[in-house]
């Protein structure tokens, strides 16, 4: 594919995006919320506080939180507010060049792997899960498959074409995989301990 391509997203991925960057905007708007509150009160407890597993709180006080030196809600914030405006423009019929789709892949790469990396801090480290924390985990997830997948299938991403065509055919699998293993993850540490 030359580099002076435009590129379009059909309507499922356009709404993806969309959806995803606007449920993220919430969660990490809601938790930056949440954050500023229990600096101003020590004794603030945050309303996802809602047992020993369930507590934004506890994630909230971990140092994983503030891993790149801000907190990880401002990234969250400004990242899923950008994706909400690009699913926007692709939805009223927007092209966008191979290098902007290129940057997006490279952001839910970054976000998959950190989303990932948090899961397993979340699990077995910190030992304690965040609502907010869990939603933005569900709009990652997806995210980074089907936009994985339109980047192979459109020619932004070089793949040979037997792999685009079985991931064409079969995109759905990656998802439910993706949920059937975090939903594995989360029930073996903490059974039920989340009710």
């Amino acid at each position: 594919m030359p580099q002076s391509t435009y590129v379009r997203a059909g309507r499922g991925l356009s709404l993806l995006m969309l959806l995803a960057g606007a449920l993220g905007t919430v969660a990490s708007t809601e938790l930056a919320r949440d954050r500023i509150a229990s600096l101003a009160d020590p004794a603030f407890s945050p309303g996802c506080n809602i047992n020993t597993v369930l507590s934004c709180g506890d994630v909230m006080a971990a140092w994983q939180s503030d891993v790149l030196g801000v907190p990880n809600t401002l990234l969250g914030i400004a990242g899923f507010a950008a994706l909400a405006a690009f699913g926007l423009a692709l939805l009223s019929g927007a092209r966008f060049p191979r290098w902007l789709w290129l940057l997006l892949q490279t952001g839910v790469t970054a976000a998959f792997g950190f989303v990932v990396w948090l899961i397993t801090q979340c699990l077995y480290v910190i030992g304690a899960l965040c609502p907010w924390c869990m939603l933005v985990w569900a709009v990652v997830l997806p995210l980074f498959w089907y936009v994985t997948v339109h980047c192979l299938r459109s020619g932004v991403l070089p793949a040979p074409r037997r792999l685009t065509g079985t991931l064409t055919r079969h995109a759905w699998l990656g998802p439910v995989l993706m949920y059937g293993v975090l939903a594995a993850l989360i029930l073996t540490r903490f059974g039920t301990r989340l009710w």
